[in-house]
């Protein structure tokens, strides 16, 4: 195969090309000729394929969602949830300098990657604006589709971000003129994917990894975690319960009990639990955060942003790049309904607790 290398063209403009503009989003760009293209309500995909000789190329264009932090915090998550989570990435991608477009912070990268059998160059853009972001990414085993893919990001334009809005949910009540309060239910949801990519889009398993804080009006809090892989023969269960406090941009959360513990699937249906099988070890731990608390118009969604100086068992995986402070990402939800649910018989003392009381912490 012919060493791969793919000239970024990441500043954004109009392609000589009289070949017909498409729109997705707010992105607009060209088809390479001999294409196939599948869309979404989330993205487009992109693809053309030789199967006589095994060579491919993709392109993926991922629609506008709330950002989680700066462009290049939002690139290195990105490089994570979306390159890492379907093929397979060794090395550190080869960053180019960061472009400003119309309004938009544009980031791009690439490094070598492997896909079974398969190697090829990936290359990803994350255009980041106003709490939002877009990406494409671009994917090849053979330089044979180089002219194709670039001339593919020549075609693309965006336009302008729309505004970020910072009005506070009707649902998290206010505190003071300025301070949002954290009561409410916030959680973190991600989809386990087989690694594999099929036409530029990831392949999802049904296994999944959720955490969940539960803040209340009273001062306490709960805090859980489920973890159900397809490969694992055991589920993750863990929760917590304590006590929290807000000062200013600052939020301590202090437990005073908790436990967690492995089961098994059930026989008859492995999504559902089995038998308590082992404990799980989990550390208490009083850890203060900053945090804040953000709208993102594009999504219509809240996010609570929490920081610390430490990574945290509680909390896991950061959200962020590895040279940020330890930073996670958790999603308000409206209708408070959590997507975790307990182990046969097993009780946090928190089952119906309301969100809403005339207190507030």
């Amino acid at each position: 195969m012919k060493p791969l290398t793919l000239l970024l063209m990441v500043t954004l403009f109009a392609s000589d090309s009289f070949a017909q503009k498409q729109t997705f989003d707010l992105l607009t760009y060209t088809v390479p000729k001999g294409w196939d293209q599948q869309t979404s309500s989330t993205g487009v995909q992109l693809s053309t394929k030789d199967p006589g000789n095994g060579q491919y190329a993709a392109a993926v264009i991922v629609g506008t969602v709330a950002a989680i932090g700066t462009s290049t915090e939002n690139f290195h998550n990105n490089c994570e949830k979306l390159v890492k989570g379907t093929v397979t990435v060794h090395e550190k991608p080869a960053m180019q300098e960061p472009q400003r477009e119309n309004g938009w912070d544009i980031i791009s990268g690439q490094a070598n990657y492997t896909d079974g059998s398969n190697k090829g160059l990936v290359t990803l853009i994350t255009a980041s604006a106003n709490g939002k972001m877009i990406s494409v990414i671009l994917l090849t085993n053979s330089a044979n589709y180089q002219d194709d893919l670039l001339s593919f990001i020549n075609s693309i334009e965006l336009a302008a971000p729309p505004k970020n809005e910072t009005k506070p949910p009707a649902s998290v009540a206010t505190e003071g003129k300025d301070k949002t309060s954290v009561i409410g239910l916030w959680t973190d949801n991600n989809l386990e994917t087989t690694g594999s990519f099929v036409n530029g889009m990831p392949q999802y398993t049904a296994g999944y990894r959720r955490k969940e804080y539960a803040f209340y009006p009273d001062g306490t809090y709960l805090f859980r975690t489920k973890q159900w892989i397809t490969l694992m023969k055991e589920i993750l269960y863990i929760y917590e319960t304590g006590t929290y406090s807000v000062s200013g941009d600052q939020l301590t959360i202090i437990p005073s009990k908790g436990r967690g513990g492995w089961w098994s699937k059930s026989q008859n249906n492995t999504k559902l639990w089995g038998k308590l099988v082992k404990a799980a070890e989990f550390p208490l731990e009083k850890v203060t955060y900053s945090f804040g608390i953000k709208y993102y118009s594009g999504s219509q969604q809240y996010a609570l942003i929490l920081r610390s100086g430490k990574t945290t068992a509680r909390d896991g995986g950061r959200s962020n790049a590895p040279s940020e402070t330890n930073e996670y990402s958790y999603t308000f939800r409206e209708k408070s309904a959590s997507l975790i649910d307990n182990p046969p018989g097993f009780k946090t003392g928190f089952e119906n607790k309301p969100f809403t009381s005339s207190a507030q912490p």
